[in-house]
């Protein structure tokens, strides 16, 4: 249990525990797959297909070169997919799922996942990058809420947690509508 506990000494004598961790970040390939699902199952269980995200992400594949994953030493620990959707009138990413194996929860890796996906989107010219999620979680990474009822999925939401990073000036203006999946 202990193998990979460090314990560190101050030199004003404040012992601190440390634990070794050899996290990786890397673009997700199809080697994850198997991992992934067993996280996505973990963190949403049976039901989290049946989401009306989840629909959109049935309807066409994932931007692989926008998935990511975390790895600890070696094991796939983390992950977070984005999916090529149009929005009203904007060509953006619906961000997720994004799910942590529950042993690494609370150390800020969903939030670093989070960022290099919202990142590599803007690199590849993505007007937005959209999600259904907790306010207070991702508004400090970002987000802002989309006006009420703004966008139609392809099932209930609750459209206070409809949010967005606006890539594109007029992003807030244009995303009215349905949302679907995108080439």
């Amino acid at each position: 249990m202990f193998a990979n506990l460090y314990i560190c000494v101050y030199p004003v004598s404040v012992p601190m525990l440390m634990y070794k961790h050899d996290l990786v970040y890397l673009t997700e390939d199809a080697s994850h797959d198997a991992a992934i699902e067993l996280i996505n199952e973990e963190a949403f269980g049976p039901g989290r297909h049946t989401r009306a995200a989840a629909r959109i992400r049935e309807q066409g594949p994932h931007d692989l070169s926008l998935s990511f994953i975390c790895a600890d030493d070696g094991e796939t620990i983390a992950s977070v997919r984005m999916t090529p959707v149009l929005a009203g009138t904007v060509k953006g990413h619906l961000l997720g799922p994004l799910a942590v194996r529950p042993s690494h929860k609370s150390r800020g890796i969903g939030r670093e996942l989070v960022r290099i996906a919202v990142e590599a989107a803007k690199r590849k010219g993505s007007e937005a990058v959209i999600l259904v999620g907790d306010p207070p979680y991702y508004g400090p990474l970002g987000f802002e809420k989309v006006a009420y009822a703004a966008l139609t999925f392809p099932g209930p939401v609750d459209p206070s947690r409809v949010l967005v990073v606006p890539i594109a000036e007029d992003t807030h203006a244009r995303l009215k509508g349905t949302i679907a999946w995108r080439k």
